[in-house]
């Protein structure tokens, strides 16, 4: 059965602006993050690959992998009518349908099967040798997917968790999404054993980023324009509901770290935007929180990754991923 989220406390702009500025924040400036570009660009997210390199989704509908050695090349693609001829380089949102735009990626680390949330064509998984993905899921309870977004894979069950933003509005109808108001955004399980789909949260404004416990436990939930992170759980006597953790300023992907805390990508508001790292644990204790300066300055951000002493930063709305040498504090 699905659950309505339906906070009966809703704190003021004021509130989670003090919530925010009571903790330390570190501010980088320029010379500390390095940024390297990516083809075609709007790197969303980023998923590392355990046997060396990444993976990560762009602008024209391509899942391309990166190596040391042989730099970037194609890797993989959701959607069955992309041609290279139309697509490659492509940062038209009207051609979405044609060649795809994967945002999400999640990983089963036993399997190397790669799953792909495409805001057009639903959830999608692709092997080890890559080329067209399978598509798993178009719809959801009777409901078509329209835009899927964040995601990650339980490593225990190997299920799938994600997120679909809206069920009006797709990618290219963001401003729509914004104007409205619009609250129809999905908290959605795969089950890889029963190939069932099944409706965790409905009622979700700009439902984001998805992460999962380390334990399987619980799954933390992002609500971008809702401003809030609210933690379901997945086990144990309170399993099947959900609580709020956070009311906090503009947050996107989740992405956990691998002592079991979690980065979250967040969006400060003000006279200009302050993209902004949290980690937090998953009682919704914030630990750190990082502002990232050049080359980002104002621009959104979408996910922030911890991985072998380095954050990765990433976004839709540039060409490139950014890195910062990282030590804990």
């Amino acid at each position: 059965m699905a659950i309505i989220f339906c906070p009966s406390v809703k704190m003021s702009m004021l509130s989670i602006f003090i919530l925010f500025f009571s903790f330390p924040l570190t501010i980088l400036s320029a010379p500390t993050l390095k940024s390297f570009p990516v083809p075609s660009g709007g790197p969303e997210s980023i998923i590392f690959n355990p046997t060396g390199g990444f993976f990560t989704g762009v602008n024209d509908g391509r899942i391309v992998k990166h190596t040391k050695g042989a730099g970037w090349v194609d890797f993989a693609y959701a959607s069955p009518t992309r041609t290279k001829k139309k697509c490659e380089g492509t940062t038209d949102p009207a051609l979405g349908n044609i060649c795809g735009r994967t945002l999400g990626l999640g990983m089963n680390y036993k399997t190397r099967e790669l799953y792909l949330a495409d805001a057009y064509h639903g959830l999608s998984v692709v092997g080890p040798k890559g080329g067209q993905a399978k598509q798993l899921l178009s719809s959801a309870a009777g409901l078509p997917l329209k835009w899927l977004d964040g995601m990650d894979v339980d490593q225990t069950t190997g299920n799938v968790y994600f997120t679909d933003v809206s069920t009006v509005y797709n990618l290219s109808q963001v401003q729509q999404h914004l104007a409205t108001g619009d609250s129809t955004g999905r908290l959605i399980e795969y089950n890889v054993k029963t190939k069932k789909e099944r409706v965790l949260l409905t009622g979700l404004k700009g439902a984001g980023g998805a992460g999962v416990a380390k334990d399987g436990s619980f799954v933390l939930l992002t609500e971008f324009t809702g401003n809030r992170i609210t933690k379901y759980w997945l086990k144990g006597p309170k399993a099947n509901t959900a609580e709020l953790l956070l009311n906090i300023s503009g947050p996107a992907n989740v992405k956990r770290t691998q002592n079991g805390e979690f980065w979250i990508a967040l969006n400060v508001p003000g006279k200009i935007n302050i993209p902004t790292g949290m980690r937090m644990d998953g009682n919704g204790k914030i630990l750190e929180k990082i502002s990232f300066g050049a080359p980002y300055n104002n621009t959104f951000i979408t996910e922030v990754q911890e991985h072998r002493g380095k954050l990765y930063i990433s976004t839709l709305y540039v060409d490139f991923y950014a890195v910062y040498k990282y030590s804990r504090p």
